[in-house]
């Protein structure tokens, strides 16, 4: 197996899978590599070769600009190790998984419309299934090329039960397929869990949770985490959902089923494409815009935590940085492209 040294650290880990990339050889073995999307589109895990041989999965990886490209840099989460190999890259305490991540098979035990384009998938494995609140798995269906980043809806167990809230994306290889062709029974690979933006327990903060679209999967998961929690009592919960028509509306059925919703939780939606027919009378736009107004100046004493499109993530966090200064360090997601 080849192995992987750290350039100026004795931090030496192994490529224990041929299919392993070195990003998640690492941290399956509980080595500190920087990342975020893991699917080569934010870059955080960018690295130089020093010695030995590497395959790109995917050289021209939207993450790599030709600046990079240039300067010989690489993406720990498109590359692996073809022998031994030394290379240049950050390793730090803070990205050190407190649940190594696995790959394992898990199947499918139930499929569950939510809305006319979103399907709550019920996955078994023989494993726990021990994450975080807000964290995700990399699923890999049988002849699929690469596997595709979806986040867990419930928390982590030791049943070996993952669900996710799963949105069809036309053309998209994998939700396609999922769809399509994936029942009871069918199994597919399952490695996880990954994620920076889950539910930080420590912080005194109330929090806000922000989706779109299935965006809601995660954040579902951050919200079932803190009303279940006895020790995260004194903490409200602000969700807020944008839907784009009011039948794409979800996940306010499962908030009231938690724990103390009704006092200390509050459910908000905006709609952005209301139609005539619709006869909708709440909130119409984009929903970082109905936080703001929600919200205002108290955004800056809350723990935030966004998923969705990625133009409603660009949004929703130029308006809390930029025009409530929260601080970063209070604003929570993971860049998916």
């Amino acid at each position: 197996m080849p192995t992987v040294h750290l350039h100026n650290t004795d931090i030496r880990f192994e490529q224990s899978e041929a299919h392993d990339t070195l990003l998640r050889a690492g941290l399956s073995q509980g080595i500190g590599l920087p990342y975020e999307c893991n699917s080569g589109g934010c870059g955080s895990c960018k690295f130089e070769l020093l010695d030995g041989e590497i395959e790109e999965l995917w050289p021209d990886a939207p993450a790599l600009t030709p600046r990079d490209i240039r300067k010989g840099r690489k993406l720990a989460c498109q590359c692996r190790a073809l022998g031994d190999i030394t290379i240049r890259m950050p390793n730090d305490a803070q990205f050190v998984p407190l649940h190594r991540p696995r790959r394992q098979r898990a199947t499918l035990v139930a499929r569950r419309d939510v809305t006319a384009d979103i399907i709550e998938f019920r996955f078994h494995t023989d494993a726990p299934a021990h994450f975080l609140p807000g964290q995700y798995a990399m699923l890999t269906l049988n002849g699929a090329r690469t596997p595709r980043a979806y986040s867990m809806s419930n928390l982590g167990n030791d049943d070996g039960v993952w669900d996710f809230w799963i949105r069809r994306k036309p053309g998209g290889e994998v939700s396609e397929a999922l769809f399509a062709s994936l029942h009871p029974g069918d199994s597919l690979l399952l490695d996880g869990p990954y994620g920076l933006a889950h539910l930080q327990p420590a912080s005194p903060r109330d929090v806000l949770c922000i989706a779109g679209g299935s965006g809601i999967s995660p954040v579902l998961s951050i919200a079932r985490g803190l009303l279940s929690d006895p020790a995260l009592a004194e903490r409200r919960l602000h969700f807020f959902f944008g839907a784009r028509t009011p039948a794409d509306i979800c996940g306010l059925a499962e908030l009231q089923r938690l724990p103390g919703f009704n006092e200390r939780a509050g459910f908000h939606v905006a709609v952005s494409e209301p139609g005539a027919s619709d006869n909708w009378h709440g909130a119409t736009g984009f929903i970082h815009e109905l936080v703001s107004r929600t919200l205002g100046e108290k955004l800056a004493t809350l723990e935030c935590y966004l998923a969705g499109p990625p133009p409603m993530v660009q949004a929703t966090t130029r308006m809390l940085l930029l025009d409530h200064q929260v601080p970063q360090q209070q604003v929570h997601f993971d860049r998916f492209f």
